[in-house]
């Protein structure tokens, strides 16, 4: 899928799992982010090449294997730094090596460049996104938000009709639910996302009809 101008995303499903790795670039620079490589690097090297991106970075919206289990080593191949997630994941990234060969991947342990707290900003080209720190799915989950173009990365925080799983090590379950609603909701109905696996959507959909965290559900409570 593609945004508008002047920032631009294409989604490419890669592991086991179809974790929606993002490529996203500044459409005056053609300059680019990779959001959440999990793995399958041959087929996200191919992907910018074929949109012509110069890779700059990578962006890590939180320590799972299927989002980052392979992002240590396109860093460390390409020469690019990894901006994120925040640094209460560090002891999922500390463990990847051994989380990775249960499903089927090859993992390698990293150290970001730069761990990301809630108010920071990555640039990817000209273009700004804004760090939002949203725990409960992995302590340390962010989410990655362009206002110009009301479009966001959200990982595994939420989905079209549902939410992320919180019976992980140290997921909290009314964390996330405050974080969709204190942090996500208040950005906008109009505001398109991707998430960390399945179809992307609108908040204004998921409000609507989220039995999770949609405005009727959350009056039941």
């Amino acid at each position: 899928m593609t945004t508008q101008a002047p920032i631009r995303a294409a989604i490419v499903p890669v592991t086991p799992f179809q974790q929606n790795c993002s490529l996203v670039w500044c459409s005056r620079t053609m300059r680019g982010a990779l959001v959440d490589p999990g793995g399958e690097l041959g087929k996200l090297k191919d992907a910018v090449a074929r949109a012509g991106v110069t890779l700059e970075k990578i962006l890590l919206t939180h320590g799972h294997a299927d989002h980052c289990g392979q992002a240590g080593m396109l860093a460390k191949e390409l020469g690019i730094p990894i901006e994120g997630p925040h640094e209460d994941d560090i002891f999922w990234i500390a463990k990847l090596e051994e989380d990775g060969p249960r499903f089927g991947m090859e993992c390698a342990v990293f150290e970001p460049t730069r761990w990301l707290a809630d108010g920071d900003t990555v640039t990817v080209g000209e273009q700004e996104l804004e760090v939002l720190h949203c725990p409960g799915h992995t302590p340390g989950h962010v989410v990655f938000f362009h206002r110009g173009a009301q479009f966001a990365f959200v990982g595994d925080v939420l989905f079209q009709g549902s939410i992320g799983r919180t019976d992980f090590p140290r997921g909290n379950h009314q964390d996330l639910l405050d974080a969709i609603t204190g942090k996500l909701w208040p950005l906008g109905d109009g505001v398109t996302f991707v998430p960390g696996h399945g179809p992307t959507s609108t908040f204004g959909r998921e409000r609507q009809s989220n039995p999770f965290v949609g405005d009727a559900a959350l009056a039941e409570r």
